[in-house]
């Protein structure tokens, strides 16, 4: 339980830092959180700094999420042996959660992340890599329909382990199920735009659309 704990927590603090303040420090002290819609990002990132800063965000973000899924399990720590009571592919998608709860929830950033999207991509990567084309066409189209960037993130979510689990069922159940956990997690993590979808006032791409309605003149 000692390599399991240790490096679920290694994860998470890589998780933690967030791509946005990495890129604010080098922008010259930029802080996102305190503008637009105040979340720390890529899309926040895009609206606010352009996209050579929101470039750099999502790099870092999943990156970290590549690190902490990929490199971290299989670290040899000094005074820390390796556990065989504990499943290699168990403590790598506990590694992989850990980044993405890091990223929502970063310590070092008094707990203001993002939404875990481009964190979950990164593990992804790395967990199953045939998953990424698939649901980054599902975010491109239901964007392209809907204008809503949360709401397509959301849905892509929930591709996950639809595709997987009509592909690759039963056997990768271990990462079916994390698929499963995660997408609820990005769902929580967009409470906010799921109440502002309902208000009406969630931000809307409308220039992306591909339906939508023409000015008339």
């Amino acid at each position: 339980m000692l390599e399991l704990g240790t490096k679920f927590l290694l994860s998470y603090f890589i998780g933690s830092l967030m791509g946005s303040m990495v890129m604010g420090r080098i922008r010259g002290g930029v802080d996102i959180r305190t503008m637009g819609s105040g979340n720390a990002g890529g899309t926040n990132a895009l609206r606010t700094q352009g996209w050579i800063f929101a470039l750099g965000v999502v790099i870092v973000d999943v990156g970290k999420g590549v690190i902490g899924t990929g490199v971290v399990p299989g670290l040899e720590l000094p005074f820390i042996a390796a556990d065989p009571q504990i499943s290699r592919v168990w403590l790598t998608l506990s590694c992989a959660s850990a980044s993405v709860i890091g990223h929502v929830w970063p310590m070092w950033h008094q707990f203001r992340g993002g939404k875990g999207a481009a964190t979950l991509i990164g593990t992804l990567i790395v967990l199953a890599p045939s998953l990424i084309a698939p649901v980054l066409a599902v975010w491109l189209l239901v964007f392209l329909l809907s204008g809503f960037v949360g709401f397509a993130t959301m849905t892509a979510g929930v591709a996950a382990p639809l595709v997987l689990g009509l592909t690759r069922l039963p056997n990768d159940q271990p990462v079916f199920i994390y698929c499963v956990a995660m997408s609820m997690y990005i769902i929580f993590s967009h409470r906010s735009n799921i109440q502002r979808m309902r208000d009406g006032t969630e931000n809307r791409v409308t220039r992306a659309m591909l339906l939508r309605k023409r000015d008339q003149s």
